[in-house]
């Protein structure tokens, strides 16, 4: 879970460190004081795209630390990651004013995508506005195969898929009209010639070049040749012949003097050395013959090479590859008809696959929209929905296939909210608040099967009041008997719920806009809660309504 998170020159919240505890924690305070920042603080330093304007006016950076208790999913993503820790997950993020941030994880930078991924191992954070999400038909599907767990099947199915996708994109290159292939055959004709006939050779460019700086150079290097061979062994005072006679007379000086022994094998292999050296200068000189022909023949041949690298862009070694390559193409396209009738049996084989996976697939979506169905309606129930009918409606894919890529089923969700209404899509049958006791049903359902340890909540109080924000509230509190939970609230349905209450509070300082975030005992939570059922005016009578409101919590909990 989280446990402590420290924000440094957040908007307006200059300094803060909270203590969140396990359970339900709730965070109130007046509309504009900064709840929403909190949650904005926890996205940027799980990973959310951030930029300058979330840096307090006036300050260099902002800073969020915030420390998780270690999860198994988390151990597994250090280690990928090569990143070492203790029991605790330390996870921070600066923001410069520039909006630049660096990341870091157990002090380890990390980029942001990094983090994102890891935050999502961490932390489930649910938006004022992610209620919407249930009008959007295409994303119904995706909460349907969530519920089921049914991530082997879609990746078999998607591999299988692709296979199909790839034929039948392979028929389809395969199958140009007449025209196109003629012009196809043509170009790859001439491109073939072109390089044939340029009869390439690997690393022919390289040894040209050289030959061709030799030759440039043939007169002074030949002046230069002959000279050091002069003075080695060919002139009438070479260094071989000195060296020589030097080896006999040391040999006549060892003969008397047996200390010397070492200078004669050091003036002898000299003498092999010089004779070596001056037998490779010979022989270089010798392969200088020098022509104008084979100067021009490089040259010519070498100027090809280069028009042939700059037409098609590539080098020597990238010329030979794409006479391969068009010889390739040539021969599938003028086998292509033969291509095209062995493809066509792979593609039924493929899509014969593609169908009884698609049509397994159903299957398993069906049995779990059976399930959602109960589940849902269930959830709603308890959330002050008595009436509520709630169903998955399955359609078939229409194409020519009859599947797509998500397999052979469009699904959508259906609802009546009310007795006596007929099933609808929720766009047009759900109300905003309606939206939001469906989202936290759905939540709560999900979060069965998903390992993160803590889920945020953002206002999902929006157009709830009443007995169905007492019924919110006890599914908040529910929920956190199994996982934290974290809420911005404005309801006392809500908050009085709460394991643990902070309040969110704004002040103003030499012209400054302060944020402030306080833990609340009993006492501030029963003034608090006056405050959200009367406003400023908190009286006996609604500091009174207050504790009543907390021991029916307590004792609702105490029932659980």
């Amino acid at each position: 879970m989280l446990n402590e998170l420290h924000i440094e020159n957040i908007a307006v919240i200059e300094r803060a460190d909270i203590a969140f505890n396990a359970g339900l924690n709730v965070l109130t305070g007046e509309t504009g004081a900064g709840k929403s920042i909190v949650i904005d603080a926890i996205g940027a330093v799980l990973g959310d795209r951030v930029s300058r304007e979330l840096v307090r006016r006036g300050a260099d950076k902002a800073l969020v630390s915030a420390s998780f208790d270690m999860t198994s999913e988390a151990e597994a993503f250090l280690r990928e990651n090569d990143i070492d820790s203790d029991e605790e997950l330390i996870v921070q993020r600066r923001i410069s004013a520039d909006g630049k941030s660096s990341c870091r994880v157990c002090g380890v930078p990390v980029s942001a995508v990094q983090l994102k991924e890891l935050g999502a191992l961490l932390v489930d954070i649910h938006g004022q506005n992610d209620g919407r999400q249930l009008t959007d038909e295409r994303r119904h599907m995706e909460y349907l195969d969530r519920f089921g767990v049914l991530d082997e099947s879609l990746k078999r199915y998607g591999e299988t898929y692709e296979r199909f996708v790839a034929v039948k994109k392979q028929i389809d290159d395969l199958r140009l009209d007449e025209e196109e292939k003629e012009r196809l055959r043509d170009r790859l004709s001439y491109r073939i010639d072109e390089l044939e006939k340029a009869a390439l050779k690997d690393g022919e460019y390289d040894e040209i070049s050289a030959r061709l700086a030799l030759l440039r150079n043939s007169e002074k290097l030949t002046e230069a040749i002959d000279n050091a061979y002069g003075l080695l062994y060919d002139g009438e005072e070479n260094a071989v012949s000195m060296a020589q006679n030097a080896a006999y007379y040391a040999q006549r000086a060892a003969a008397i003097a047996p200390e010397l022994e070492g200078s004669v094998k050091s003036i002898n292999d000299a003498v092999f050395s010089l004779t070596d050296a001056a037998e490779l200068l010979r022989d270089l000189r010798d392969s200088l013959d020098f022509s104008p022909e084979e100067f021009d023949r490089l040259e010519t041949r070498l100027s090809l090479l280069n028009k042939l690298q700059r037409k098609y862009n590539t080098d020597e070694a990238g010329l030979i590859a794409l006479l391969d390559e068009s010889r390739t193409k040539l021969d599938e396209l003028e086998g292509a008809d033969e291509s095209i009738a062995r493809l066509e049996k792979e593609l039924e084989r493929e899509r014969k696959a593609c169908q009884a996976q698609a049509l397994e697939l159903s299957e398993k979506r069906r049995e779990a929209a059976a399930k959602l169905r109960e589940r849902i309606v269930a959830e709603l129930r308890a959330l002050s929905m008595p009436s509520v009918r709630f169903d998955v409606e399955f359609t078939p894919v229409e194409n020519d296939e009859g599947f797509n890529a998500r397999g052979c089923d469009t699904v959508r969700f259906l609802m009546s909210a009310n007795a006596g209404e007929e099933l609808g899509r929720i766009s047009r049958i759900a109300s905003g608040g309606e939206l939001s006791r469906i989202m936290l049903a759905m939540k709560n359902v999900f979060a069965e099967n998903d390992p993160v340890p803590t889920m945020i909540f953002d206002e999902i109080d929006t157009g709830v009041s009443g007995v169905a924000a007492q019924r919110v509230g006890e599914k908040l509190y529910s929920v956190s008997l199994g996982k934290q939970v974290m809420c911005v609230t404005h309801l006392p349905q809500i908050a009085a719920m709460a394991d643990s209450h902070f309040v969110i509070a704004k002040s103003e300082h030499d012209g400054r806009t302060y944020t402030s975030v306080t833990p609340l005992d009993r006492d501030g939570r029963a003034r608090e809660l006056a405050r959200l059922h009367g406003g400023d005016n908190i009286t006996a009578l609604t500091l009174a309504s207050a504790e009543e409101q907390l021991n029916a919590c307590e004792a609702y909990k105490k029932a659980l």
